[in-house]
């Protein structure tokens, strides 16, 4: 059910003031527009109804009773309430699309999700161009590269409320992923939960930065996708755990010397 707002009502009636305003079918009004209504000594009534005439009023002659004037059609709102369903012909400053013309207070879980997804892109961008003024391995920064147009496909997916759709991460499928990671011995002869120090060197301690981000950006994901029953977006809530797995491999990788090679 949508509301009507003060700010709707304001710009409504800008030019008249009608005796009774009929709320049109399947719509509400909001307190502070119904308060408005009171202020202008303004009937109120739903579409389709009498409004109650006071005593004084029933008992005077028809001809004494005022025209009605004609209800005028409601403007078309330009940005909707996500969450109440309220209308709104001006974007407030503390609100902020989620997508199209859905609002919601920039607070919202949401886009705290967008926030932290926004920052691990810029995070991922400033580790390459570190990496890249130092010498670093190329492919070292194709995998990144890999790792960022993930990120941003995930940001688009969101944005656009479509299906996130990926078959593989530094070329390895989910199953890869989880399998490499979850035995490093066996694919890069480097022992499990082995404990960053900054004696690994900087580009290791880079990419477990970007993990930690990733692991953060994941619970951020968590909550802004759980509405008390279910998550919404189980998709994007694997894409970042399978981005944290595949940075746990690349620092596996990189200590087993998979990315010596440097930069051209």
């Amino acid at each position: 059910m949508r509301a009507i707002t003060e700010d709707i009502l304001r710009f409504e009636l800008r030019n008249s003031q009608p005796e009774v305003y009929y709320i049109p079918t399947g719509k509400i009004l909001t307190p502070a527009a119904r308060e408005y209504l009171q202020q202008r000594k303004i009937k109120i009534a739903k579409e389709g109804e009498c409004p109650q005439r006071a005593p004084e009023e029933a008992a005077a002659p028809a001809a004494a009773q005022p025209v009605q004037q004609p209800v005028m059609a409601a403007p078309k709102p330009k940005y909707v309430d996500y969450q109440s369903g309220s209308f709104y012909m001006e974007k407030p400053e503390h609100m902020t699309q989620l997508f199209d013309n859905q609002l919601v207070p920039k607070n919202h879980p949401r886009i705290l999700f967008r926030g932290k997804l926004d920052s691990l892109q810029a995070l991922v961008v400033l580790d390459q161009a570190l990496i890249s003024e130092g010498g670093g391995s190329q492919q070292l920064l194709a995998d990144l590269d890999d790792v960022l147009k993930a990120l941003r496909n995930m940001m688009r997916c969101d944005v656009l409320d479509e299906e996130l759709h990926s078959d593989t991460i530094i070329g390895l499928t989910h199953a890869e992923l989880r399998e490499h990671s979850h035995n490093p011995m066996k694919f890069y002869n480097i022992r499990q939960m082995l404990l960053p120090s900054y004696t690994m060197g900087r580009d290791y301690a880079l990419l477990n930065q970007l993990r930690a981000a990733i692991r953060e950006t994941e619970v951020a994901a968590a909550n802004a996708f759980y509405d008390g029953f279910r998550f919404s977006r189980g998709d994007i809530i694997e894409e970042l755990n399978r981005l944290s797995s595949a940075l746990h491999i690349m620092m596996c990788k990189y200590l087993a010397g998979d990315y010596k090679g440097a930069a051209k």
